[in-house]
């Protein structure tokens, strides 16, 4: 296959590029940076048309990642930013497709699984989830994240595209030993001796290993009858407490001190970042995938932790 994943020099573009060129297929990632890598990768700036629309003529299949980092404050000039480079983003490539000749048969576009509301109740799948927005108490970070995430799916669906496949695969946190990514964040506080539970620890964490997000992605591609949203994320969402305790664990920590709230708000604050990563209850489960039979390699967190922890330990610090 011809893939080609706009916005993929990010973890989750790594991952997906590397999982796919070491398959035998031809990857090409479109980034503002070009940095050399086994595949190709290809200046872009996310914004006009360009050379790379040659690409997506001979695509088979199109994974959009692009979008601003939402690990910074979200004041209004990076609300904006967040915003923009995802909504305008995707319009772009829309716009695009609807033109070609031989458009890809497959759009895949992100979204992200925090669309749906801050639950501990029960889970949320895309069948009977419910999508969150002015929840009571909710901080108002939490609020603008539905909101993008809502405009962002509103873009990827809004005009008939009868030629090509779309789908929004909501996606919980991807975690790969990758240095910099979301993995090595939680990591990092346990390494401080930080990681126990976070606030009261009763909020859920939605994750998915890097090697099933891949196997999801592709499974997806295969599935001619899949279409529309899709959660890509673990069976067995865990509570925070258990999630800290089990990623104790394996890396060997038998004492961890807990993280109130307010040391989170500060910390946050330090950082230049928001807390919604660690407080907000994120119980997704994978309905679609479960029920076309896609089988987990790694459905639970403990054994998910370990081989993740094992495995940073073995990547060098410039990977």
């Amino acid at each position: 296959m011809v893939i080609v994943i706009p916005g993929g020099s990010g973890q989750v573009g790594r991952i997906l590029a590397r999982h796919f060129h070491s398959g035998g297929h031809s990857v090409a990632v479109l980034t503002r940076k070009p940095q050399p890598a086994p595949w190709r990768t290809i200046h872009w700036d996310g914004t006009t048309p360009g050379p790379w629309i040659d690409l997506l003529d001979a695509a088979d299949v199109c994974i959009n990642l692009a979008g601003r980092s939402v690990d910074c404050r979200y004041h209004a000039a990076n609300r904006r930013a967040i915003l923009d480079s995802r909504v305008r983003t995707t319009g772009l490539i829309g716009r695009v497709i609807r033109s070609l000749a031989r458009p890809p048969r497959l759009w895949i576009n992100a979204s992200t699984a925090t669309i749906y509301r801050h639950a501990t109740d029960r889970p949320m799948d895309e069948l009977h989830g419910e999508i969150g927005g002015n929840e009571v108490g909710a901080p108002d970070t939490w609020n603008f994240s539905i909101d993008v995430a809502r405009a962002w799916e509103r873009t990827f669906f809004a005009d008939p595209m009868p030629r090509v496949r779309r789908l929004a695969i909501r996606s919980a946190m991807t975690f790969s030993p990758d240095r910099g990514g979301v993995f090595d964040a939680f990591l990092g506080l346990v390494r401080l001796g930080l990681g126990g539970l976070q606030s009261k620890g009763d909020q859920y964490v939605s994750w998915i290993h890097d090697a099933d997000f891949a196997r999801a992605v592709e499974f997806l591609i295969a599935r001619e009858d899949f279409s529309g949203v899709v959660n890509l994320a673990s069976p067995n969402p865990l509570s925070n407490r258990d999630f800290m305790r089990a990623l104790c664990r394996a890396w060997g920590v038998p004492i961890a001190l807990p993280l109130p709230r307010w040391v989170l708000e500060v910390g946050a604050w330090v950082r230049r970042t928001e807390t919604e990563l660690l407080l907000k209850s994120r119980r997704v489960v994978p309905a679609k995938l479960s029920a076309a039979g896609f089988s987990f390699i790694f459905p639970d967190w403990p054994d998910a932790a370990r081989d993740l922890v094992a495995r940073w330990r073995r990547t060098p610090e410039a990977a």
